[in-house]
């Protein structure tokens, strides 16, 4: 096996009672992802990747096929353990990985085996995926319990997401094409501390109003406006955590009319206020 990047550390340990090694059921990190190209490292776990921040316009390979795509804030990939998969980004990116025990597999009745899974979104997992990095951010207060009950809640909802996909046929409408979605996404990136309206973001990617809408959740799995709430959220998240501004000028600079809505919408997407963000 390669050396791991250094970007992608080993997993913690812990001896147990036994002497042995201990592992837990699930750990969590926060890796870069360098530009270019980049193999995941080969790991005996199962590995979840959900991506932070900003999206990221990426090519992955497949099986034999090489594919586009984008990498959009709480979507996340699995890579199975003991596989690994390839991806080139047009530039640096941010995930936040959960890395879970193959055993929990077996104990939920899937034998072990986890399908490879690309650019999925399920908001189970994802509060799954912020409660694990809020554990781990505040030095697990939870205690190691809590984190073992993520870890089977985690193991069980992916198995659910798994056999959902495999019962029902994926039947996917028509998308709002590559380039015009990447249109839209640096358009709200460069834009989302101005008062954004559908109309507007539909006239960016060519489309009427109501053919806008139905073509931007099919694309990214989500409404237009949960998409930019969500990218709000992230940038306030990202300021507050620098401590360079004031609440009233991040709440400017990021599209929201007061610090008072900023804090009900840090809440509502992330469970946590502005006091309780700040290092």
């Amino acid at each position: 096996m390669n050396t791991r990047p250094a970007c992608y550390p080993a997993p913690p340990s812990a001896l147990a009672a036994d002497g042995r090694v201990a592992l837990p059921l699930l750990d969590v990190l926060t890796s870069p992802v360098p530009e270019g190209r980049f193999d995941s490292p080969v790991d005996h776990r199962h590995v979840l990747c959900l991506h932070l921040g900003a999206p990221v316009p990426v090519s992955y390979r497949a099986g034999q096929h090489e594919r586009q795509g984008v990498r959009l804030h709480g979507q996340f990939c699995v890579v199975p353990a003991g596989s690994s998969t390839r991806w080139t980004l047009t530039k640096p990116a941010t995930s936040l990985l959960l890395r879970l025990s193959p055993s929990l597999m077996a104990e939920a009745g899937q034998g072990g085996d986890l399908a490879s899974l690309i650019h999925i979104r399920d908001p189970h997992i994802e509060r799954i995926g912020w409660m694990m990095q809020a554990e781990d951010h505040n030095a697990y207060p939870g205690g190691r319990l809590f984190a073992d009950s993520l870890a089977t809640a985690l193991a069980a909802r992916l198995i659910a997401v798994q056999t959902g996909a495999a019962e029902h046929a994926p039947r996917r409408g028509h998308a709002l094409p590559q380039w015009r979605l990447r249109q839209v996404l640096d358009y709200v990136e460069a834009h989302l501390a101005h008062d954004l309206t559908l109309a507007e973001l539909a006239g960016v990617a060519g489309f009427s109003l109501s053919h806008f809408k139905a073509l931007f959740r099919e694309a990214t799995g989500m409404p237009v406006h949960r998409f930019v709430l969500e990218r709000r959220v992230e940038r306030a998240r990202t300021h507050i955590l620098q401590g360079k501004m004031s609440a009233t000028d991040i709440a400017l600079e990021t599209g929201f009319a007061h610090p008072s809505h900023m804090a009900r919408c840090l809440r509502r997407v992330l469970g946590l206020s502005p006091a309780q963000l700040r290092p």
